[in-house]
């Protein structure tokens, strides 16, 4: 699993988990912006920092929601997929 922490680039954690738009987009409608093409522009940038920052959601909830969905996903329970 990817090391996450606030200066982790999200095009870099999309890059290696492809699938992940679609599943946090279910977590909280505030992530919805990754699917739209002004979202995919700034994630091009983007820290998990920034999007704690932007999002009001504290960094290290994120980081352990991100975790808890790899680790669903990778262990074969894809929870969230439609």
């Amino acid at each position: 699993m990817m090391e996450f922490n606030a200066q982790t680039r999200l095009r870099d954690i999309l890059a290696a988990y492809p699938w992940l738009p679609e599943t946090v987009v279910k977590l909280d409608k505030r992530f919805a912006i990754i699917n739209t093409p002004i979202g995919k522009a700034l994630i091009r940038n983007a820290t998990l920092g920034d999007a704690s920052r932007k999002s009001g959601f504290p960094l290290e909830e994120i980081i352990s929601e991100l975790r808890k969905l790899i680790a669903q996903r990778e262990s074969g329970g894809q929870q969230g997929e439609a």
